[in-house]
């Protein structure tokens, strides 16, 4: 299922639970455009966080993958006055095989940004391409299953803060988000 699909079908069946459920830690009102003083979007210089503890990690499902596990470390994630939501994504394969990556999302555009790799000595290098790209892909892709089930489910709406966001992963996703 592509992203706008998605998009779409989780609109019908979660967006009506959302908007019940007031103080959610969502943002639905924001204009991904402008910041609050009418100014066009500006990133906010992302700064690397310490490297990922085992002990910090959260784990997460894509789609039917079972043999490779992702998580997200729950000190690094962030979400920052430009609206973007950073953290650090570990996969580990089944051989234990482990990459490592400081990584954005913006959910008004559907974009994400690896800033940085991970080292095996735990210190980082600056990614070459940093841009920001389209997401894209099915429910076994990491970027989409972050994009369409923990960060930004619901047509664009974006997670406020870093402790909603880790609660929505230590949760299994929006679909289940419960109020605090």
């Amino acid at each position: 299922m592509d992203v706008m699909k998605t998009r779409k079908f989780f609109c019908v069946l979660v967006l009506p639970a959302l908007s019940l459920a007031a103080g959610n830690g969502l943002d639905n009102d924001y204009d991904p455009e402008k910041d609050s003083n009418n100014k066009p979007w500006a990133e906010v210089e992302a700064q690397l966080p310490a490297y990922p503890d085992k002990q910090d990690l959260i784990p997460f499902t894509v789609g039917a993958v079972k043999d490779v596990k992702y998580f997200i470390d729950a000190k690094s994630l962030s979400v920052d006055s430009d609206r973007a939501i950073r953290y650090t994504l570990v996969i580990v394969s089944s051989a234990g095989a482990q990459n490592v990556s400081f990584e954005g999302m913006r959910c008004d555009t559907a974009e994400r940004r690896v800033y940085a790799f991970g080292r095996s000595d735990g210190t980082w290098s600056k990614a070459r391409s940093n841009q920001w790209v389209g997401i894209q892909g099915n429910s076994n892709n990491h970027n989409v299953e972050l994009y369409t089930n923990y960060f930004c489910a619901v047509g664009g709406t974006t997670i406020i803060s870093p402790e909603i966001a880790r609660r929505v992963l230590r949760t299994g996703g929006q679909s289940r988000i419960v109020r605090p």
